[in-house]
């Protein structure tokens, strides 16, 4: 099963091993590490796996995501349960995950403004840098984010994060449940809104 060590938080190009394919993830489990948006009491949960590296999910999250809060997540029809994954670059992913875990409270702020930068990231070249910019936009200084890129324990729970989520029989991102069932487009809100409704009906 692949991981990210220390050293690979601070070189790029680390080689990708491919997730097993495994069982469909199960039903509504909390997970350690979950990061949740929207009323606990919603009817409905909109699990979705992401990575922080993921061109694909940039896409998503920038331009489906705020509807989907807007229509669902503020109204309390749904709440989203967010699952981190790793995907080339895994070091870049997982460093972008220790990042926005270490801002207090701005987790989600912290992972758009990733997301927002992620294209102008790679064609520099600089992963690094980029997240440090980042970093340093929320309050970090140049040795605390590289503290938190060098903390053994965050490295070690992003990678638990991401073995649990391959236990799950998660190959690729974004990938999205509602309530315990696949949904293919999370962003259809046509889609969203009926398997909403279906959830909440039990």
């Amino acid at each position: 099963m692949m991981t990210v060590d220390r050293r690979a938080l601070v070189v790029s190009g680390l080689a990708v091993a491919a997730a097993p394919a495994l069982a469909v993830a199960k039903p509504l489990p909390a997970k350690p590490g979950d990061m949740i948006l929207g009323s606990p009491k919603a009817p409905a949960q909109f699990v979705v796996y992401a990575s922080a590296s993921c061109p694909h999910c940039a896409h998503w999250w920038l331009n489906a995501l705020p509807e989907v809060r807007k229509r669902f997540l503020d109204t309390g029809k749904a709440r989203m349960v967010f699952r981190e994954f790793l995907t080339p670059p895994p070091e870049f992913a997982a460093a972008g995950f220790i990042l926005a875990r270490r801002i207090p409270g701005k987790y989600f702020e912290v992972l758009t403004t990733v997301f927002q930068r992620q294209e102008a990231i790679y064609q520099s070249g600089q992963l690094f840098e980029g997240l440090q910019a980042i970093g340093k936009q929320y309050g970090l200084t140049d040795k605390q984010f590289s503290d938190a890129l060098n903390d053994a324990a965050a490295l070690k729970a992003v990678n638990d994060r991401f073995a649990r989520a391959q236990a799950d029989g998660i190959e690729g991102t974004p990938t999205f449940f509602v309530n315990g069932a696949p949904l293919a487009d999370g962003s259809d809100m046509a889609q969203l809104a009926k398997a909403f409704a279906t959830a909440a009906k039990g």
